[in-house]
């Protein structure tokens, strides 16, 4: 992993105005990586956009941890099963493209 891809903790804490200890929840949880660089925790920037979603989960919503984990497990079930759908109905495409 490259340090330019790579986001400080704490700066990125301060920023958004949230606890240091949610960052470390969401790691104890399995919901996100932290990489430590020299005692520095760090987010990768590919990780933004889901630690953002549960920022929004836990602190506008008042969702629990469990619940997070919860809808997360829910939400990737969702698109796994999308995704089955649609390789189903290329895959009868092909059959009735055939007759």
């Amino acid at each position: 992993m490259q340090t330019e891809y790579l986001i400080a903790i704490d700066e990125f804490c301060a920023n958004h105005n949230i606890e240091v200890s949610f960052i470390s929840s969401l790691q104890q949880n399995g919901l996100i990586k932290i990489s430590t660089i020299k005692d520095t925790g760090f987010i990768d920037a590919d990780q933004l956009h889901q630690i953002e979603k549960y920022i929004r989960f836990y602190y506008e919503l008042d969702i629990n941890m469990e619940g997070i984990e919860t809808i997360t497990h829910l939400l990737h079930r969702v698109i796994s099963l999308q995704d089955e759908i649609t390789e189903l109905r290329n895959r009868l495409r092909l059959y009735e493209s055939n007759e």
